[in-house]
């Protein structure tokens, strides 16, 4: 039976039902649809899309899943840095672009916090892109300068309340995880601290290291490669658990906040109109490429781990993570337009 392509009028769900019949399935159509995809693409180079600056956990670890989606495919993929609006420009030129899977959005979370923190999107992101999977998640980084006076999570509390506003942090941007990340300590913390955005994670970490800002609640992989004595400090992990890689780093949870929870994660998605065999072929391939003891080795260093879920699941957990960002954003009374 043949499908005819999903339109951007179509809804999320009906397209990844369409995914299910014509790429995840095991036979039939979706053995057919599967060997189409595989015999003609890719054909030519993929782009990338970074929405954020090089030097960022977006960024590395977009470039980790290019090379090797390079070498799966036999083409090369090209990685692109469209920085700004928290990830918004750079979703903006996926969404835009053609379903013909050859231009890629490599995400992090933001995507789910841009539509609850900006009145105008420049996109729909449930009628303009399809998630692919989840590549990879992990937990976040409370970091302070190393010469900073807060040694713990109460201590910079502490510090927010006797002089409020006195404390700024740094995001990769308005709208970035990081930055949500940020309010969303705050707001557990019942605290009142400045924002300042960048266009990107790496620049936000230049200036916390100069002490430009005060604190950055940061992807565990960009934080934890600048710990050190006259640089930066760890104070927290925002996992459930301590992180075997800095195993002396309490929680937030176990540091005054019972229950505080803050996860990072990047996923591939696409735009709506991709032939949904096409969509298969690079779940599957992303799939097989983050399960290589490589790259899971790579991610283990850098506090994270591959998650590889489909495309149906992917968008149920940005949904439900939508749900969360919008009562912390209604709380913290936030607004990017």
């Amino acid at each position: 039976m043949t499908r005819a392509l999903p339109s951007n009028a179509l809804t999320r769900r009906r397209l990844l039902q369409a995914l299910a019949a014509a790429g995840l399935a095991g036979s039939g159509a979706g053995a057919a649809a599967q060997a189409a995809a595989d015999a003609g693409w890719p054909a030519r180079p993929v782009r990338l899309i970074v929405p954020f600056a090089p030097g960022g956990s977006t960024d590395v670890i977009g470039r980790m899943l290019a090379q090797q989606l390079g070498e799966m495919w036999g083409q090369t993929v090209v990685v692109e840095n469209r920085a700004g609006a928290g990830g918004n420009v750079g979703a903006d030129v996926v969404a835009k672009s053609p379903g013909d899977g050859y231009t890629l959005l490599f995400a992090s979370g933001s995507i789910t916090i841009n539509p609850q923190l900006y009145k105008k999107m420049p996109f729909d992101t449930r009628r303009d892109l399809v998630p692919i999977t989840n590549v990879a998640s992990g937990p976040m980084l409370v970091v302070v300068p190393d010469d900073s006076p807060a040694r713990s999570v109460k201590d910079l509390i502490a510090l927010a309340k006797a002089k409020p506003g006195s404390i700024s942090f740094g995001s990769a941007g308005v709208g970035s995880q990081v930055h949500l990340a940020g309010e969303n300590f705050a707001n557990a913390a019942g605290i009142d601290i400045l924002h300042v955005p960048y266009k990107g994670e790496a620049p936000a970490y230049t200036d916390l290291i100069a002490k430009q800002t005060q604190m950055m609640v940061g992807n565990f992989a960009a934080a934890s490669a600048l710990l050190g004595p006259g640089r930066l400090r760890a104070l927290a992990v925002t996992g459930r658990e301590r992180s075997p890689l800095l195993p002396d780093v309490p929680t937030v949870a176990e540091s005054g906040l019972p229950g505080f929870e803050n996860t990072g994660w990047f996923g591939l998605l696409a735009p709506a109109a991709t032939p949904p065999a096409i969509i298969a072929k690079i779940h599957r391939d992303t799939v097989k490429a983050m399960a290589g003891s490589q790259i899971k080795g790579r991610l283990y260093v850098q506090g994270m781990t591959p998650v590889g879920n489909t495309p149906a699941e992917f968008a149920k957990a940005m949904d439900d993570e939508g749900e969360r960002w919008a009562t912390v954003v209604r709380n913290r009374r936030l607004s990017a337009n």
